[in-house]
């Protein structure tokens, strides 16, 4: 009789998902806006994070009002990634980053908003910052691509959905305080390598045999 062999649990395929990463470098020290995620939630609850969220069919229809910049190099999904971190920033915050334009009839409900507004997202405001796949262990898995934007650039007043709680703009050095995980606190680094001369990299933030490993 011969042993049976365990078989080996298949790995979670990792869900294409963007967050936007909001500055306001107004005063001396550039504050952030982030919110905690429910405590019910499956993934990371309690944990502060940046708006965004997972990416949807709609967001490859969906038109914006100006284009990515050529330097944004995410791939070729990069466009509808830019466009799903601007709709869950508008969903989660109030808060939009548009400009006069058409997204579109055939976009779907997530969409109506910008086309009752006759608006469209802003991809020309976005900077590639970061990105970050979540370990192979994990239940839930994430591609995420972190986007970056300057908060004089957007519209609205801030007013959450309630998917986030204690929403708001917080200095840098307290944010790093704030309950998060270790992505966000990579990206959070990355923003204060930016704001002190750092080159414009996009570094990948993933796990190695369930340690972190960060390229370049």
């Amino acid at each position: 009789m011969t042993s049976e062999v365990p078989l080996r649990p298949r790995s979670i395929r990792p869900r294409d998902a963007a967050s936007l990463v909001l500055v306001d470098d107004q005063g001396d020290e550039p504050r952030i806006l982030m919110g905690r995620r429910h405590a019910r939630m499956a993934f990371v609850p309690d944990a502060f994070v940046f708006p965004g969220g997972k990416l949807d069919p709609d967001d490859f229809i969906a038109r914006p009002a100006t284009e990515l910049p050529a330097a944004v190099n995410f791939g070729p999904k990069a466009r509808a990634l830019a466009m799903a971190a601007i709709r869950e920033t508008f969903e989660e915050t109030g808060l939009l980053l548009a400009a006069p334009g058409e997204v579109g009839a055939e976009a779907a409900q997530s969409w109506a908003h910008f086309r009752e507004c006759g608006i469209a997202p802003r991809l020309d405001a976005l900077s590639a910052l970061a990105r970050a796949i979540t370990p192979v262990g994990s239940p839930i898995r994430f591609h995420a691509r972190f986007f970056t934007a300057s908060a004089s650039a957007l519209e609205g007043t801030l007013a959450g959905s309630g998917e986030l709680e204690d929403l708001d703009w917080y200095p840098l050095s307290e944010a790093l305080k704030l309950p998060i995980i270790d992505v966000t606190e990579f990206v959070l680094h990355e923003v204060a390598q930016r704001r002190n001369g750092g080159t414009d990299r996009v570094p990948l933030y993933s796990y190695r045999n369930g340690q972190p490993l960060r390229r370049p």
